[in-house]
């Protein structure tokens, strides 16, 4: 089954099967947000992003065609790269002093769910724990636009903010319809300015989105030619796209965003659950911790003879060598001593990863036990 997407650069807001999320994709559309604000009927906008992305210079492209439109605009440029309560409730007091009518989510996917947090809360009051789960927003939330920077978490295609409780560091997935994004302006050319070590860390997690949607236990119909059209489109272009061009750098950006339609569609699995922890625990980036664990995961789910990622290979061996290779071409860890991961701390993160929701749709059930012998394997 070969996948039907067919997403072409243009100025007009294109739709993707299987995503409510409308696309502007091409070279230079960021300079079309201020347009689309206005098409929405924003008259004042919250634009978030982070430090990084105003020192590369999208933060006054993006404030240029909001002024060009007529529109009022208030930055707040202070998202973490794992966001937590405390971000959004910094970023919520500038959004209560300035009372937007439109938000605007700049950066990776940090700067984003930051955005939709900042939602949830200005529009429906009380706290990020109130949101923990599905559907817990009563009140309509204000119209959103994600423009990501980063070919990654694909947070512009999904309904749900992933937050830290900054007390506990549990990270909490907040999800209503009510806060999917009006529109994603997907441009290659913020892409272009990412740092190569970054580049690789969110270009596997959204690898990782791909693979893991495409074996999940919610994967359905409108989730698998989402999941194989990504993973076609992110496989051919990892190793190439630094420094290769808009060619390579849009492949990587559309894929980011047709694995996080897929996301939205079905669920994901135990590399995820096994990597949070690790990022919770010791701090290390999402992508290289997802990245890490995939390769393991993917041979522990296809060690009972099965192969839950047939829409991608046949051979499911085949499809973990190939994430080594991916993995080493990038030059990401590929062994937990290799990230000062004490052995001790494996019965910990094998707790606390068993707690994570996305374990529970792991194609092949996972509790304590098997996520110890997977983190076992990849110590």
């Amino acid at each position: 089954m070969v996948p039907m997407i067919d997403i072409r650069p243009g100025s007009n807001p294109q739709r993707i099967a299987g995503s409510d999320v409308p696309v502007i994709f091409g070279p230079g559309s960021i300079c079309r947000v201020g347009a689309a604000c206005r098409e929405l009927g924003a008259s004042r906008v919250l634009l978030v992003t982070d430090p990084g992305i105003r020192s590369a210079g999208h933060v006054d492209r993006a404030l240029a065609s909001l002024q060009h439109a007529g529109l009022i605009a208030r930055t707040y440029d202070h998202a973490d790269p794992n966001p937590t309560t405390e971000t959004v409730d910094h970023a919520l007091a500038v959004a209560r002093e300035f009372h937007p009518d439109l938000i605007v989510g700049l950066g990776g996917g940090s700067s984003m769910d930051t955005a939709k947090g900042v939602n949830f809360l200005y529009t429906n009051g009380g706290r990020m724990s109130d949101y923990w789960g599905t559907g817990k927003a009563g009140l309509p939330m204000l119209p959103m636009i994600a423009i990501p920077t980063t070919a990654g978490t694909g947070s512009e295609a999904q309904s749900y903010a992933l937050i830290s409780d900054a007390a506990t560091h549990a990270k909490m997935a907040c999800g209503d319809k009510k806060a999917l994004p009006r529109l994603a302006i997907l441009d290659p050319d913020l892409v272009a300015t990412v740092p190569p070590a970054t580049a690789a860390a969110t270009g596997i997690d959204a690898i990782a989105h791909a693979v893991e949607t495409s074996a999940c236990t919610k994967r359905n119909d409108l989730s698998r030619p989402l999941s194989q059209g990504a993973w076609q489109l992110l496989e051919s272009s990892f190793m190439t796209a630094p420094g290769m061009g808009h060619s390579a750098l849009s492949s990587m950006l559309l894929g980011a965003h047709l694995a996080g339609c897929a996301i939205e569609n079905s669920m994901l699995g135990a590399a995820h659950a096994t990597a949070n922890p690790l990022t919770a625990r010791f701090g290390i980036t999402h992508g290289v911790a997802v990245g890490l664990m995939l390769p393991h995961v993917v041979r522990f789910n296809s060690s009972d003879g099965e192969n839950p990622y047939s829409d991608l290979d046949d051979d499911p061996n085949r499809l973990a060598d190939r994430l080594d290779q991916l993995l080493a071409a990038a030059r990401l860890p590929r062994r937990l001593r290799d990230i000062q991961v004490p052995e001790q701390a494996l019965p910990e993160l094998s707790r606390l990863s068993g707690r994570q929701w996305t374990a529970a749709f792991n194609p092949r059930p996972v509790g304590e036990k098997e996520l110890l012998a997977i983190y076992q394997t990849a110590f």
